[in-house]
């Protein structure tokens, strides 16, 4: 906090503090997996290299039966996670800022 209070414009301050209890109060609270960054190269999406690394963290979720959570940035990502069986849960806008939509996924029984 100290970080933003020190870098951040006074007139951005508002804007960012209210995406942070947007965020807060969108969070799941029971045991999850947070996946904060999941990312590959421009010049190599549409591979299939996202749902490669997706569909590994999300059988480990599986294996402990717990939910998984992210937030998307972009209307591409949200297709990629909708296949991958996560569900949009909120909207996430303050002032100018993109939007962000936070997203769950249930664990599926392992057979």
């Amino acid at each position: 906090m100290k970080v933003i209070e020190n870098t951040v414009t006074d007139e951005r301050k508002g804007a960012m503090f209210s995406m942070f209890e947007q965020m807060d109060a969108l969070h799941p609270q029971e045991p999850h997996w947070h996946l904060p960054l999941i990312g590959v190269d421009p010049a190599h999406q549409g591979k299939g290299i996202g749902s490669a690394l997706l569909s590994h963290i999300l059988d480990v979720c599986d294996g402990q039966n717990v939910l998984a959570y992210l937030e998307a940035t972009s209307p591409l990502n949200v297709r990629l996670y909708e296949r991958h069986g996560f569900e949009a849960v909120g909207s996430i806008q303050a002032a100018d800022s993109p939007r962000i939509i936070p997203m769950l996924r249930k664990p599926t029984p392992m057979s």
